[in-house]
């Protein structure tokens, strides 16, 4: 494999003002290119000026969707500029890959031009606390036919653009109605990669949560209706008598880089912690007894997104008083720590790519 190359752009962009922009709305001025050819590989792999993407009209990704990404972010601290657990997300990209029998890329590679890219780039990186630079990796097929097989032929992006704070108007609870006749996904199926699939499987459901005066869907499993699965494009963790429960990895459910990072985390803090099934009837009857102390999602782009109310079957239950729960906050306040480097990452969640 070459050595990453650099193409350099004649016109640098007039940077935003973060905090006033939307979510992947503005792009940085370089992204990273690598291209798959069956029987070469994995070659030409470079930085190149961002711009759009060619494509054929049959490409076979607009019409059978082979295609995976990743969602990470870079944060500035002080003078340095790191990103968030970066070989956790690419590994992942990697499982993703498995499972839609697209080529693996070679991590060391594609994280060194990753390191690369956000060096060049590094003057996009916010500076105030909650603000990142987000890093979207992604592989699509690029063949330009419409027969109906795995691709031969595949395409690597990774895009960087500077968002604000998730939570622009302060840390706040969300009204959560849980789904039970729309499926997101199942055992067997797609569920656990990162596909745009499992993305457009949920979209209905959310517009119908919205209509019903809610922020979002919380999934149950496709066969029994009953287990629960994620929560919008998030895992969902509960805080029952003490313990931390989240659903079990079991093939339908992605698994989480700040999941991962939150149970870590409860468990040095002295928390139980159980992955297993949960139905969303024993959650209901937590709530009854009063052992329902917390819910909250945790995911890339919110970290934690605690949960104020909980609707099920036309009955509103109400989490914690409508307010975010001690752990909720605890863990957010911990988290973002690391990333904007108030708190001492003892665990090297974060790596340092660029000076500033």
């Amino acid at each position: 494999m070459n050595d990453v190359k650099f193409v350099k752009t004649d016109t640098l962009k007039t940077k935003p003002d973060v905090s006033k922009i939307g979510f992947g709305t503005h792009f940085t001025d370089y992204m990273f290119e690598m291209t798959y050819t069956d029987g070469k590989g994995w070659h030409d792999p470079q930085i190149i000026p961002y711009s759009d993407i060619k494509i054929s009209p049959a490409n076979a990704t607009i019409h059978y969707g082979q295609a995976i990404f990743e969602g990470m972010k870079a944060f500035r601290q002080g003078k340095k500029v790191v990103i968030f657990r970066p070989l956790d997300h690419l590994n992942r990209l990697n499982n993703s890959a498995h499972i839609l029998d697209i080529p693996q890329v070679d991590v060391k590679l594609v994280h060194n031009a990753l390191k690369q890219l956000i060096s060049i780039e590094k003057a996009w990186v916010p500076d105030k606390r909650g603000q990142s630079l987000y890093i979207r990796p992604f592989i699509y097929a690029d063949d330009g036919f419409l027969g109906v097989s795995v691709g031969k032929s595949y395409k690597m992006y990774i895009i960087l653009s500077p968002v604000a704070a998730y939570y622009a108007h302060g840390f706040a609870p969300v009204k959560i109605m849980v789904e039970d006749t729309y499926v997101r996904a199942t055992k067997g199926g797609l569920g656990e990669a990162k596909t745009p699939a499992n993305y457009a499987a949920s979209l209905h459901a959310g517009l119908v949560a919205h209509q019903k005066g809610y922020d979002q869907t919380l999934w149950l499993d496709g066969v029994e209706r009953k287990y629960i699965e994620e929560v919008g494009s998030m895992n969902i963790l509960f805080k029952i008598n003490g313990e931390i429960v989240t659903p079990e990895l079991d093939g339908s459910i992605l698994s989480g880089i700040t999941r991962r990072t939150v149970l870590q985390v409860a468990k040095e803090w002295g928390y139980p912690v159980a992955e297993k099934r949960i139905s969303i009837d024993e959650v209901k009857a937590a709530y009854k007894k009063g052992t329902l102390e917390e819910v909250f999602g945790s995911g890339t782009a919110a970290v934690i997104s605690p949960v104020g109310v909980l609707g099920y079957k036309g009955e509103d239950m109400i989490i914690n008083n409508g307010e975010i729960g001690p752990f909720a906050q605890k863990m957010f306040d911990y988290v973002t720590g690391i990333q904007c480097g108030a708190e001492n990452d003892v665990h090297n969640f974060t790596e340092t790519v660029a000076e500033v």
